[in-house]
């Protein structure tokens, strides 16, 4: 992808200023393609193992199968749980979406017509400089914003951005930083006296108990990060929270996540999901995820203003509100093949 100078979301995702990149994948049957994103973490220029999972297992295992519907894939080409899984069924869905001429959102069972849409706000030295760029994201539309917060930087952000916007839904997202600690159980529990819409990842990742015993003692959703189906059950065995994020890339595509959305809906968790990637196939996707009925917080599913588009039409929040597309069936965006093509760096073509 190539740089967006002064672009806040690349920021977020690309903290070392180098370049967004993507493992895209295309299936084609019959007629019909089906497309599919993985980002590559931290743009290293490493597609890591993601690339070689591809090519090595989940992609012969794909060529030439026989399958009804995008959910018996998973199973019969073993897919897994991971970023590439979450691409090659994406791209399932996409295809089998795009032969049976339907919209994915009706496909998965989405019940909205438009997304509110949320933004995300890294550390920055100066409280301004927070407060600044919540303003910005405000500015735009965005009625919800998660901030980035660690152990010693967070009473006082969340203090400052909720004097500014006391309607604002504001989510902490720890990052697996605390413990139980007097010292940082004081910090979140002082958090929750600033009318959060989730604290998220508070604790190790796979220490549910931890995150049950949190939520014994605060009115704020706890959102444990969810990585596989039996993690959230376990979960809500424990009741370990009350909110869940939905990640595609996390939680390995489509099907799991929309299954995920089901059990979290029926116990009455909040949920909102992002998309991944930066070529905008990965947020169309996340789009018509968070068109399910249970998504009650805003998503971040929208593409950065002002950046390359690779999908038509672009998938960008106006005024806070992104659009399912209902009209066009699959992701409801056409792909502009002749670019990406030209700006592959690296190129697997897989054949019966």
């Amino acid at each position: 992808m190539p740089r967006i100078h002064d672009c806040d979301a690349f920021r977020v995702a690309m903290p070392r200023g180098r370049r967004p990149e993507s493992i895209l994948v295309r299936l084609t049957g019959g007629d019909a393609v089906g497309w599919g994103e993985m980002a590559v973490p931290d743009g290293s220029g490493d597609p890591g193992p993601g690339w070689a999972d591809i090519e090595e297992r989940m992609g012969p295992a794909l060529v030439g199968l026989e399958w009804d519907r995008p959910e018996d894939v998973s199973a019969a080409a073993d897919l897994g749980a991971r970023e590439a899984a979450a691409a090659i069924d994406t791209a399932c869905w996409d295809l089998w979406c795009r032969t049976q001429g339907l919209p994915l959102a009706h496909a998965l069972g989405g019940t909205r017509t438009s997304i509110v849409t949320g933004s995300r706000i890294t550390p920055e030295p100066a409280l301004d400089a927070v407060t600044t760029r919540v303003n910005k994201a405000v500015g735009a539309g965005h009625t919800r914003v998660t901030l980035d917060v660690r152990p010693g930087w967070d009473i006082e952000p969340v203090r400052a951005i909720r004097q500014a916007y006391p309607a604002l839904a504001l989510v902490a997202d720890a990052g697996h930083s605390y413990t139980e600690s007097s010292g940082h159980m004081a910090a979140l529990e002082a958090l929750d006296a600033y009318g959060l819409a989730a604290i998220e990842r508070p604790f190790a990742a796979g220490d549910l108990a931890a995150h049950a015993r949190f939520q014994l003692r605060v009115g704020t959703a706890v959102a444990p990060a969810v990585g596989d189906l039996e993690t959230l059950d376990a979960a809500l065995t424990l009741e370990a929270g009350r909110a869940l994020h939905l990640r595609l890339d996390r939680l390995g595509g489509l099907t799991a996540a929309r299954s995920a959305h089901d059990l979290a809906y029926a116990a009455g968790w909040d949920v909102w999901c992002s998309g991944c990637g930066a070529f905008g196939i990965g947020q169309a996707a996340a789009v018509a995820l968070a068109s399910l009925p249970g998504c009650t917080l805003p998503s971040g599913v929208s593409d950065p203003a002002g950046g390359p588009v690779f999908v038509s039409p672009p998938v960008r929040s106006s005024g806070g509100v992104v659009g399912v597309p209902l009209t066009q069936p699959g992701l409801g965006h056409e792909i502009d093949e002749a670019r990406i093509e030209r700006m592959a760096t690296r190129r697997l073509r897989l054949s019966a």
